[in-house]
């Protein structure tokens, strides 16, 4: 195991033992950040003679190191599914709330757990559902520098693990590719870098048709003008089908006969087949989120009455 010794400790060792000598070599002052796997480091030089001595056995290096860069993003996004039958025009519906029903752990990959008090809250903001929030590197938007669960309220804001401030994520404060996701809805990337610091929270608004995001109708049009990430993606293959190979509809039809012998049987629990995230999945009968679906698949600019084969690929770069 390498140990690391302070400096004072180092220039004690290597007076009294005479093992080793400390030789000067020039850094230029500087920094970044960079992933490996699933490490995310953050760096910065700041001296221009470090005296360094490396064995090994033994590493010391003068100078700094900071892991604590923090930016600050206030991201706002709509979600289709429940902006379809919005019970208050403008806000996404919050039956999943309501119902108990969004659990205090998140569907994503960091696992972030909140405290359920935080779905008690009513109004505006309300809390609809877990969301991802993601940092892509300006020089290659395919490249994540860190990413983190959310919860998005009704009126679209997207707030920290206690339901209300501003969403804090360890990065470097410099300008970056904003992307935001959801379990079964397309997500969305920014067409461009945008700049991030640790003291302002920067506004990012995916409900803004002002907003340009990467790709081609990355998200839906709303009645209301407003924009909205496409909901519908069932299967999370990142790709919304009514039909044709891997469609949605079959997915959700064989998630209702795996627990019923009957079509028409709603399924009520937190599932990514619920389309419009009213709390229950139904492949028939009143409501049912396979004709929901359809609707979605046809409303595409690339499909029409004629044709809902066309897939609505998600925009976001692999």
């Amino acid at each position: 195991m390498k140990t690391k010794l302070t400096f004072l400790t180092l220039l004690m060792v290597s007076f009294i033992c005479k093992a080793q000598s400390i030789e000067k070599f020039s850094v230029d002052s500087g920094g970044a950040s960079t992933t490996v796997g699933n490490i995310n480091i953050l760096y910065t030089l700041g001296e221009v003679n470090v005296q360094e001595l490396s064995t090994p056995s033994v590493s010391m290096s003068e100078g700094f190191i900071n892991a604590n860069f923090k930016i600050k993003i206030d991201p706002k996004l709509f979600l289709q599914g429940p902006m379809l039958n919005p019970v208050i025009a403008g806000q996404m519906n919050d039956n999943l709330r309501s119902g108990g029903l969004i659990p205090t752990t998140s569907p994503y990959s960091d696992g972030a757990t909140c405290n359920a008090s935080v779905f008690s809250v009513t109004g505006n903001n309300a809390i609809v559902d877990w969301v991802w929030v993601e940092l892509r590197a300006a020089n290659d938007n395919t490249k994540r520098i860190n990413g983190k669960s959310a919860l998005v309220q009704r009126d679209g804001d997207v707030v920290g693990l206690d339901g209300v401030s501003n969403l804090v994520m360890s990065a470097a404060p410099t300008n970056y590719y904003v992307v935001v996701d959801h379990r079964n809805h397309n997500g969305a990337m920014t067409s461009g870098v945008i700049g991030l610091n640790e003291t302002t929270p920067t506004v990012v608004d995916f409900t803004s048709n002002s907003l340009a995001t990467y790709g081609v109708n990355a998200r839906a049009l709303l009645v209301s003008g407003n924009m909205a990430l496409w909901a519908g993606d069932a299967n999370g293959n990142g790709a919304i089908r009514f039909l044709g190979p891997g469609n949605d509809s079959g997915f959700i039809k064989a998630f209702i006969l795996g627990i019923s012998s009957s079509n028409f049987f709603p399924y009520t629990g937190y599932h990514n087949a619920d389309i419009n995230m009213n709390g229950q999945v139904r492949y028939l009968g009143p409501g049912n989120d396979t004709g929901l679906l359809k609707t979605i698949v046809l409303a595409h600019p690339s499909n029409g009455a004629s044709s809902n084969f066309y897939p609505i690929q998600t925009q976001i770069p692999n």
